[in-house]
């Protein structure tokens, strides 16, 4: 349904206006009443996005971007904002494919400048990516650029070769060496090429130099070393990780070993370059800040750092370990509301969310405000008693934590609640924290089952502890085998703590156990979908892994785990559980499906952390499919795809060829063939592919060229008369079969390998072309 264009238009006038005043708040409200007219209005999300910029919101910003991106493909600016927000956002690979796509849309619209600046910042984020060198290398040579043209056919060169195809490196250089045949760089590139050495490697340039404060941050922890643990206590701990976070940054940043420049450094997390981004002066700036802050936090003068810190804020870094010092040191100033402000940016982060909750609870008591207080304290204390357990049972007790969190919510009482901070405070805040725990739960009951209990049993009110109780009883109940009592038992419990979700997994558990799979299993879904909206990721994975075990053909509860785990990360995880989903479509007999879903997980391969292992394993399976459905040319690309990824695959390669042959193309499977011995010659493995061959001929006896390339070969290796042999039977099957002018071919072969008798097969050859 098509929206008003009269509501649009003056929504649009309005946010350019605010947008003009630089009130973004109220640009970005005009710019969303526009887009619910007209959502895919390409100028509303692009100003939308750049409002949304504007106000810090970066995240929002991105997406809508890529919506605008998405509805217009052929603009380059939505591209590159898609490129320099990613990057913005620590997400590179995303900028990276974004860049190299917004460069091609700016060379189609002839801005080559753009392009070249866009490519360009691609290899400054990868010095390797070999397609925007690929693509610079063409424009500047179209351009006239030749000294910028060969340095990049160089690179390419160079990571070509890291890749294992040595014929395209030397076509590389050689094509340097047309456009400048007498240039130092390309004489030293043919030089290394026949001595056999390595290319050098192309080099990142850098964004900016900084102070490096590393040294600094060490002697902080001088004095502490012959403490035990950390001998600090957990704020202070997380303190001084900041700092040292902050001085690697730095430290890494102006790094010149090959190896830093694959690390993330300042240039990952700041602004990137172009109309949204920090100019090389800003950039200096934030450095300049960082190492002035660090400085002067190491001498103890706390205000002169935060003010530091706040200048690298606002000039676009933006870190976790920032936002914790900063609230650290704002605290420590009694400027409340500002620390609390920091620190809620530093409270999602795994490293600082424990000494953030105890800083917001202290910041809590000091305002009076003791429920907010108690909560934050009850949060690091879970924090804590996690750590205090073998890895495996850290889920568990957080689980734990969740009635104890529901009865202090409801509590109103300030002076029970003061009394939870006070033991929370006493208990954590203290060098020997982790040997205090240990102790109090060395003095704590072990639950049922030799569950650990959680710590906070200690602060726990009659409420909490009865569903503990509960759940207690109900497990005894189950071994008893009395499911219907065990199952009353917990409906009873529920009543007490109707949001405790371990209550609602262990009547699943009952459910199972009394043979209701189907209901059970309606269970576990409901409870993994409120654990997901919690963000509590692993309990939720956890219950669709049991919903998968009990229906293993559960097709949502599969595709919801692998959301799942996508989203934390485990990305060898979810490849795993797509390739059992792709298995399953094929044991159904759907390959569509099954390659679709192959597809899919080759993707998330390819843009998350997953082992590149992977790749080959993925592709092997789709080019299967394709195989079984008699796609041969679809199965063809997906092997020419293995092939880049693993050259010395003889398999591979004889699909290759078989593929070609099969559909006639004799002219690429001899190419083909020709590239792999010659590969293999390269690495002294001529008896590999000999029997290479030799297995080819055996396979296709009615293919000449094969038993022509495989006599070459034999007389490359200085068995000639096995070449000659070989070659005579052939041109004895080809004058049998009418190929007359074949048959010449070969004995022409066999005197240009001059055997002892080459004379006869002169004459023979003479006497075939004297007949008519």
């Amino acid at each position: 349904m098509l929206g008003r264009d009269d509501i649009f238009q003056k929504a649009m006038n309005e946010g350019h206006s605010a947008a003009w005043d630089q009130e973004w708040e109220k640009a970005i409200n005009a710019y969303r009443r526009a887009l619910e007219e007209f959502p895919d209005h390409p100028k509303a999300l692009t100003s939308l996005g750049l409002a949304l910029f504007q106000m810090g919101n970066i995240d929002e910003s991105l997406q809508i971007y890529l919506r605008a991106a998405k509805v217009s493909p052929d603009d380059p600016v939505s591209t590159e904002k898609v490129a320099q927000l990613s990057e913005r956002v620590g997400d590179l690979k995303t900028a990276m494919d974004a860049a190299i796509r917004a460069g091609d849309l700016y060379l189609k619209q002839r801005d080559t400048d753009k392009a070249i600046e866009n490519w360009v910042h691609v290899t400054s984020i990868n010095p390797e990516n070999a397609i925007a060198h690929s693509r610079l290398a063409q424009v500047h040579e179209r351009l006239g650029h030749l000294q910028q043209a060969v340095t990049e056919y160089l690179a390419l060169a160079s990571i070509i070769q890291r890749a294992g195809n040595a014929e395209k490196t030397q076509e590389m250089v050689d094509k340097a060496q047309s456009l400048l045949p007498n240039s130092p760089e390309v004489k030293q590139a043919q030089s290394s090429l026949k001595m056999g050495q390595l290319l050098p490697k192309p080099i990142r340039g850098k964004g900016g130099t900084g102070p490096i404060r590393m040294a600094q941050v060490k002697q902080l922890q001088q004095p502490n070393a012959s403490r035990t643990a950390s001998g600090l206590d957990p704020v202070a701990e997380a303190r001084q990780k900041a700092l040292t976070h902050l001085a690697e940054m730095l430290f890494e940043y102006s790094d010149d070993s090959p190896g830093a420049q694959e690390r993330r450094g300042l240039a990952a997390i700041m602004k990137g370059t172009g109309a949204i981004s920090l100019q090389q002066a800003e950039q200096a700036k934030v450095i300049l800040h960082l190492g002035q802050a660090i400085d002067a936090q190491s001498k103890g003068n706390d205000a002169q750092a935060a003010e530091e810190m706040e200048g690298a804020l606002e000039a676009g870094f933006t870190n976790p370990a920032l936002y914790f010092n900063l609230g650290y040191l704002r605290f420590k100033g009694d400027r409340i509301e500002s620390a609390q402000r920091f620190l809620q940016n530093a409270v999602k982060h795994n490293d600082y969310a424990f000494a953030t909750r105890l800083l917001l609870g202290q910041m809590l008591v000091r305002k009076g405000a003791y429920r907010e207080a108690a909560l934050e304290y009850i949060e690091a204390l879970k924090l804590a008693d996690s750590m205090t357990v073998p890895a495996e049972q850290a889920d568990d007790i957080r689980q734990q934590y969740e009635p104890i969190l529901e009865t202090y919510q409801n509590q109103s009482d300030d002076s029970v609640l003061r009394k939870v901070c006070e033991n929370i405070n006493g208990l954590l805040m203290r060098p020997d924290w982790r040997e205090q725990l240990h102790k109090t739960r060395e003095q704590m009951p072990k639950m049922e089952g030799n569950l650990p209990a959680p710590l906070g049993d200690i602060i726990l009110q009659a409420q909490s502890s009865s569903v503990l109780e509960s759940m207690n009883r109900i497990n005894q109940l189950a071994r008893m085998g009395s499911l219907r009592s065990a199952m009353d038992e917990a409906y009873d419990a529920v009543q007490q703590a109707p949001t405790y979700l371990p209550l609602h997994t262990l009547m699943g558990d009952l459910l199972v156990q009394d043979g209701r799979s189907a209901d059970a299993m309606t269970k576990y879904s409901v409870v993994a979908h409120a654990y997901s909206v919690r963000g509590e990721v692993l309990p939720a994975t956890k219950l669709l892994r049991r919903i998968i075990q009990i229906s293993p053909m559960d097709m949502g509860a599969r595709n919801r785990l692998i959301d799942l785990l996508v989203a934390r990360g485990h990305i060898d995880e979810a490849i795993n559980e797509y390739l059992e989903l792709a298995a399953i479509y094929y044991r159904l007999a759907e390959l569509d499906m099954a390659r679709k879903t192959y597809t899919t997980a080759l993707r998330v391969v390819q843009q998350g952390n997953a082992s590149r292992d992977w790749n080959t394993h993925i592709l092997q399976r789709m080019a299967d499919i394709d195989m079984q459905r008699l796609d041969w040319k679809q199965a063809l690309r997906v092997y020419e795809q293995i092939r880049t990824l693993a050259p010395d695959d003889d398999a591979t390669r004889k699909q290759i060829i078989e593929l070609n042959l099969r559909m006639g193309q004799t002219d690429k499977a001899l190419t083909e063939l020709e590239g792999y011995i010659t590969h293999l010659e390269s690495q002294n493995k001529n008896e590999p592919a000999l029997n290479f061959l030799e297995e080819l001929v055996r396979d296709h006896p009615e293919q000449p060229m094969l038993k022509r390339t495989c006599a070459a070969l034999l007389h490359r290796t200085g068995r000639t008369g096995e070449a000659v042999s070989l070659l005579d039977g052939l041109g004895e099957t080809l004058l049998q079969s009418g190929d007359r002018q074949g048959a010449m071919e070969v004995i022409n072969q066999i005197v240009l390998m001059n055997p002892p008798n080459a004379e006869d097969y002169r004459a023979l050859l003479s006497q075939m072309r004297s007949r008519p």
